[in-house]
């Protein structure tokens, strides 16, 4: 079944106004509410950087039907795995049943400010990550748990407060190898939209089908979200405009790599304003939104979570609920 939810994005907004959309959100009609985990965000000016466990455990007891999760966490720099695994456990039990769990291997700008140490290369990130998972499954179903691995330890460690039902553990994944890893040992994938059709018909979708069958499992029964980065409004200027907030976001792969100032990526982003709408579905019209969505669909995705750029959420959220939501699901 397509579910279709908002993205909290913890860069643009302080927690209680984030708490207040995500009310929203679910009297909409949106059936997810994913949040972003930052400590530093995107941009310096307006920016924001709420917890994004404590905000979920509000989240849980504001709402009642939403999924609600991270779109993503770094369970392997910042945080210990077996902090994770405690975190999402007890929100797990606060909200039975529509918790999910996204992980990532990390941005340098989240990490570094904090470990004060060289951000490691995809691979050993990648590593860490796949320890990290393991370890949090271990500690969701399992007692006592002593764990040695390369990254991280523990040593008879025990949550007494176990999810009471299983938490979908969901992976994001830009290239092949984590997308492999995403069907091997998760329940499904996370991905962005934006970057090109083969990258995710040709790349990342059979090779979380891959992982999958090498486990054992049915690959139509993982989950696919994607974050679909949209800007709709019947003024296209201000959709336009919308858009520029998430300048960063249309800055090359090395302009972005190793900057962990919120001051100095704002800067690089300002020079890529022209190009931000790039990344972002913009259009005044309904069905344009439908028609540029549906390939995503075609191709397997069934959870798509929708990304509003503006500071105006209220605006974008009632608009994309009352005129797309409603095609889509038709």
């Amino acid at each position: 079944m397509l579910a279709l939810g908002w993205k909290a994005s913890a860069e643009q907004f302080d927690p209680k106004r984030l708490l207040d959309y995500a009310v929203l959100a679910e009297e909409l009609g949106y059936d997810s509410i994913a949040i972003s985990d930052h400590f530093h965000p995107w941009r310096n000016t307006g920016g924001h950087a709420p917890f994004a466990f404590a905000w979920l455990g509000a989240a849980a007891a504001k709402t009642s039907r939403a999924r609600l999760g991270t779109s993503v966490v770094t369970p392997s720099f910042r945080y210990h795995p077996a902090i994770v695994a405690q975190a999402m456990a007890t929100i797990a039990l606060l909200a039975p049943g529509r918790v999910f769990l996204g992980v990532g291997s990390g941005e340098s700008m989240n990490e570094t400010p904090l470990t004060t140490t060289d951000w490691p290369e995809p691979g050993e990130r990648l590593r860490r990550l796949r320890e990290a998972v393991k370890l949090i499954k271990q500690l969701w179903s399992e007692e006592y748990v002593t764990f040695e691995g390369k990254y991280f330890h523990t040593k008879e460690a025990n949550l007494f407060d176990k999810p009471s039902h299983p938490i979908p553990l969901l992976i994001a994944a830009g290239g092949p190898q984590a997308a492999t890893f995403a069907g091997r040992e998760g329940d499904g994938i996370i991905v962005t939209s934006g970057k090109g059709a083969e990258l995710y018909k040709d790349t990342l979708l059979p090779a979380l089908d891959k992982g999958a069958r090498e486990a054992g499992k049915e690959p139509a029964k993982l989950e696919r979200m994607i974050e679909m980065k949209v800007s709709f409004d019947h003024d296209r200027a201000r959709a336009m405009e919308d858009t520029k907030e998430w300048a960063a976001l249309a800055l090359p792969a090395e302009d972005k790599a190793g900057v962990e100032d919120p001051r100095e990526m704002e800067r690089r982003a300002k020079a890529a304003e022209g190009k931000a709408h790039t990344r972002f579905i913009v259009s005044t019209d309904p069905d344009e939104h439908v028609a540029q969505i549906k390939p995503y669909l075609d191709w397997g995705f069934d959870h798509l979570v929708f990304h509003f750029p503006g500071q105006d959420q209220e605006r974008a959220m009632r608009l994309y609920a009352k005129e797309v939501l409603p095609r889509l699901r038709g």
